[in-house]
């Protein structure tokens, strides 16, 4: 059994992989703050996300980042998808994968980063 994050893979019989999330994710373009911090300017960067969990989240950004660096992490889900009001989330994680992508001249890479808490907050946004 492979454990990466939020979602774990085990081969089977005949040396097929077998996905097994324990969180359900979902499909969702939304854009996210990123701040890093153990680094000492702690200027935010912007990225948009391509799924995300109760346990993980898989983004594109920027800037380059290392595997198993910590995250601190501001988004916001919109009243489209809470069917109520906007929903700002804080979260803490850590970087579980990094996929270089430069096809077309685009500098952005993919990064998977599992969320170790998160708090929810209703009607009032997180400071940046």
């Amino acid at each position: 059994m492979i454990r990466d994050g939020a979602y774990a893979r085990k081969i089977g019989d005949q040396g097929k992989m077998t996905e097994r999330r324990t969180a359900r994710r979902y499909d969702l373009s939304l854009p996210v703050i990123i701040r890093i911090p153990v680094e000492n300017q702690p200027s935010p960067r912007s990225g948009k996300t391509r799924d995300i969990s109760t346990r993980g989240l898989y983004f594109t950004i920027d800037h380059d980042l290392g595997a198993g660096a910590e995250l601190d992490i501001t988004l916001t889900l919109p009243s489209e998808v809470t069917r109520g009001s906007e929903v700002f989330i804080r979260a803490m994680g850590k970087v579980v994968r990094v996929d270089k992508r430069n096809d077309d001249g685009n500098s952005r890479v993919g990064v998977a980063a599992v969320i170790e808490r998160y708090e929810i907050i209703r009607n009032e946004p997180v400071s940046q």
